[in-house]
């Protein structure tokens, strides 16, 4: 039996509609300059909208994350084309899934230029068009992510130029222009929605110093705080002249997989490392620094290791959330397959895979059982058994 203080001190979630989630592919980065992806397109989710809600729902996930994609919606300037965006809530909404919508996961419309005010203005009215849009087709209580993962997308795009905009030695400075369009997001978005959420996303990470070489450890541990830079910006706890507060700081969005975890300046740590800081222990930094609500916003293993990486990512969440850290949810990344934004070969980490000739997503069969048994393990927890 448990004892009655370790039920008080247990955190119980409520937040979504479901604690396991999925969330699809839906990038729009433009890898080189010409070369878009569109990840809905390519793992089949444009086509499938209607197959993939109700997939998701017969596995009892009933939130996900999706992405409306800018770059389509406003080709033109100032004007505005859902058509690409309309049929995700529709079907959404006819399969009762609690969608969190993402505004910009990499990607912007070629007509505008990242460092200028004028992607503030763009994207700040942008916002405010989509909510107007899911208000007018009757969504209640929606959630958002205006920016997907600043501070990977800062250092990706202009710091190693990955992707766009495609610059080095300007990490920093996109990463303020970026907080700086999230906050203004969001003001327009309360303006429709007062009681919106939002679900702020970034990697979750261990950078530790090399024990061979003892010298290192300021720069890492300076590296493992720069993770919190892009939160501690839209809370107005550094850089406050970007207009960040509090209230701004909504939901943390953790996203974590295997690899986030490594020695400065950036050799992988193995899983057996004894200096490997085990997820329970990150979740705490996290909560103790902002308490506000956590999720998982995505993770994920490839290949045979996704079944087992579910169980011990849901063993870690429950240690977490038996000492009070407040978890709201597991989001299983990527939910359907597709080929891999990187390198264009496929990413067998999915729960579905891609679509047949026919439509059909063939379903992981170890994945799927290792989720059942955890949501009934969940379940019966949040019941106090």
């Amino acid at each position: 039996m448990t004892s009655d203080s370790a039920l008080l001190q247990r955190h119980h979630p409520q937040l979504f509609k479901s604690f396991f989630q999925g969330s699809f592919p839906c990038s729009t980065a433009c890898r080189t300059p010409g070369k878009r992806l569109d990840m809905v397109i390519s793992s089949g989710h444009d086509m499938l909208l209607e197959k993939d809600y109700a997939a998701l729902a017969a596995q009892r996930l009933y939130t996900a994350r999706d992405g409306a994609r800018w770059h389509l919606i406003e080709k033109v300037p100032g004007h505005y084309d859902w058509s690409s965006f309309l049929p995700m809530v529709q079907a959404a909404k006819q399969h009762e899934m609690q969608i969190i919508w993402e505004l910009a996961h990499f990607g912007y419309p070629d007509h505008l230029t990242v460092w200028k005010t004028s992607f503030i203005e763009h994207f700040a009215r942008f916002a405010r068009a989509m909510a107007e849009v899911m208000r007018n087709e009757g969504i209640t209580q929606p959630f958002f992510t205006p920016v997907n993962q600043i501070s990977f997308w800062s250092w990706a795009g202009a710091d190693v130029a990955w992707f766009n905009p495609h610059v080095t030695n300007r990490g920093k400075e996109l990463k303020r222009q970026l907080v700086r369009a999230t906050l203004a997001a969001i003001q327009s978005i309360r303006e429709i929605y007062p009681d919106a959420r939002f679900v702020l996303t970034d990697p979750l990470v261990q950078i530790a110093s090399d024990p061979r070489n003892p010298d290192s450890k300021p720069y890492a541990d300076a590296q493992h705080q720069a993770q919190f830079e892009a939160w501690d910006m839209l809370a107005g706890r550094i850089d406050s002249e970007l207009g960040g507060n509090e209230s701004c700081l909504d939901i943390i969005g953790l996203n974590y997989y295997p690899d986030n975890h490594w020695f400065f300046p950036g050799e992988p740590m193995p899983e057996t490392h004894p200096l490997r800081q085990p997820l329970h222990r990150l979740l705490a930094q996290c909560w103790q620094r902002y308490q506000r609500p956590l999720l998982l916003a995505e993770t994920g293993a490839e290949g045979e290791s996704r079944a087992s990486w579910l169980q011990h990512v849901s063993e870690e969440v429950k240690l977490a959330l038996d000492q009070g850290i407040g978890i709201e949810g597991i989001s299983l990344y990527p939910v359907v397959e597709y080929p891999a934004w990187a390198d264009d070969r496929r990413s067998p980490g999915a729960l579905f895979g891609l679509g047949d000739p026919n439509g059909n997503r063939t379903l992981h069969e170890a994945l799927a059982l290792v989720l059942r048994s955890q949501q009934i393990k969940f379940q019966a927890r949040c019941q106090g058994e």
